[in-house]
């Protein structure tokens, strides 16, 4: 059954909260740079969230990979199952796969019905509800014939239920990470689908992060009462990572300068397409990025949280970056994996504290290799020694 789908309320009061917002912002030099994190954290209270995240110094040891599935079609999205199994989608099939926690033959648990995949677009992040064990819900964010959109269903179900619609689609720039907050509420990072003026328009979905109820309404507490609007002034977020003080963290994909990690507070503006990087706030209007890479060495897709440290899959650095977050500040950013396995595209900490990395070379811009593409898993430290 297609439920009414939830849509930004373009009221007066909407449009003069969130235009007076400050967002990430002018060119920077070529080399990595990390800025201080300041205070900020998800709305609500600490519970279930789409990260997990280990005891500080047991992270996850990137020495002691094992693939865990090979031979997918563009796995994008990647969430788990109470039992620690995963589910992944495949991009341009519209299949649900499920893999066994600790490796195994993967096997097709659903395929989506109306996915259709072209350029970017197709079946993309995936997440599992927080209550799962009771009420047994998988939410995805895809690509339809019309537009881009969130639906919800159990795996068996014939018809996904609709839950938010209307996100302008393109070739590019689709956004599509989506991912239950330590609130329960789920966020949703969106893009600009090339319609570069949308980011700074309150009114519309594209170029922001949405937080939503499950049921797909605007979320209680967000910046205006109504809106899904939770940030604005993104050009196209693929990446949503909570820290243990519930801080929400988001990786960005520049244009043609830089990269970005932001720290997202409510109702922040982060600039685009004004800006691009870090650079002039005007006067607190735009909030700076965290963290910015030349595009050469980023691309920036998944990110997770594990301990004190964020990671970031980058699609054309090739690499798995790893950000310190220690004493409420970001550290130097340094790369891992580089060119090991070619183009990054998401990266999740499972239920027992391992890093587990999906390749995206079969997706018409990597270099495919004997296995592509595949899943990778790095157990957590506490495994190995």
């Amino acid at each position: 059954m297609r439920k009414t789908a939830s849509r930004i309320v373009p009221t007066a009061g909407l449009v003069a909260m969130l235009v007076a917002m400050p967002v990430g912002c002018a060119a920077d030099p070529a080399a990595p740079s990390a800025a201080p994190a300041t205070s900020g954290s998800a709305s609500g209270t600490r519970g279930q969230s789409g990260t997990a995240s280990p005891a500080p110094g047991r992270g996850p040891d990137l020495q002691a990979g094992k693939e865990v599935a090979r031979d997918l079609q563009v796995p994008w999205g990647l969430a788990f199952l109470p039992d620690g199994d995963a589910l992944v989608s495949e991009r341009d099939s519209g299949r649900v796969l499920q893999v066994p926690g600790r490796g195994g033959r993967p096997r097709e648990v659903y395929r989506v019905p109306g996915v259709v995949a072209s350029g970017e677009g197709g079946l993309l992040g995936l997440a599992v509800s927080p209550g799962y064990a009771r009420d047994r819900y998988v939410y995805a964010y895809l690509t339809a014939e019309s537009d881009n959109r969130i639906v919800r269903f159990r795996l068996g179900d014939a018809t996904p239920e609709v839950l938010f619609d209307g996100i302008a689609k393109a070739s590019f720039h689709n956004g599509g990470r989506i991912a239950f907050g330590p609130d329960g509420m789920l966020y949703a990072g969106t893009g600009d689908a090339g319609q570069r003026d949308s980011s700074q328009n309150p009114r519309l979905p594209n170029g922001k992060i949405l937080r939503l109820t499950p049921e797909g309404r605007p979320a209680p507490g967000n910046p205006t009462p109504g809106s899904p609007v939770y940030s604005l002034g993104h050009r196209n977020v693929q990446g949503l990572a909570w820290d243990e003080r519930g801080r929400l963290f988001a990786t960005e994909f520049g244009q043609n300068a830089l990269d970005e990690i932001n720290l997202i507070e409510p109702g922040h503006n982060y600039g685009w397409p004004e800006v691009e990087g870090k650079g002039d706030t005007r006067g607190g209007e735009f909030t700076n990025p965290l963290v910015t890479w030349p595009t050469s060495e980023a691309s920036p897709s998944g990110a997770a949280i594990a301990g004190n440290t964020l990671y970031v899959a980058a699609l054309r650095g090739e690499r798995l970056w790893t950000v310190p977050l220690r004493d409420g500040r970001t550290g130097e950013p340094r790369a891992e994996l580089v060119g090991r396995y070619g183009r990054l595209r998401t990266v999740a900490v499972a239920p027992d504290g391992a890093l587990w990395l999906t390749t995206s070379n079969t997706d018409g811009r990597g270099e495919v290799r004997e296995g592509d593409d595949r899943i990778l898993r790095y157990p957590a430290r506490a495994e190995t020694g």
